[in-house]
């Protein structure tokens, strides 16, 4: 243990969660972090891919269509990098106690909402078929 593990919270500016427990192997929390980064690059994909629909397919389909398709993943952009910081912190804070990871069903909301993108995506293409 460090001196930095003795701190108080309000010394060093970090939440009582993050002092709780015995500090991880760096091993973990650098998986962890690894994690938390390839679900940013998630999140940043569905943000590249509403400003791709708005500013470079403007002709396509309908626009109602067009403006709803980039809401939803812009939504789901901000919603993805939310809650892989949430998720984040409580796998950090699960591996401080020893404790078992918590489960997430977001994988299956992500999953619904990727295919329903795909399906709006499908309908965006069809309406500018010949």
């Amino acid at each position: 243990m460090n001196q930095q593990d003795n701190a108080p919270a309000q010394a060093t500016g970090k939440g009582q969660w993050w002092l709780s427990g015995k500090t991880p192997d760096y091993r973990f929390t650098l998986a962890n972090e690894r994690t938390f980064l390839a679900w940013i690059r998630t999140a940043l994909a569905l943000l590249a891919g509403a400003v791709g629909i708005d500013q470079f397919s403007p002709h396509l389909g309908s626009p109602d269509l067009r403006f709803g398709l980039v809401m939803l993943l812009v939504v789901g952009g901000i919603a993805l990098s939310v809650t892989s910081w949430r998720r984040w912190r409580r796998n950090e804070h699960a591996m401080r106690l020893e404790c078992e990871l918590p489960y997430t069903r977001f994988l299956l909301l992500l999953s619904g909402f990727m295919t329903l993108v795909a399906i709006l995506l499908a309908v965006l293409f069809w309406q500018n078929a010949p």
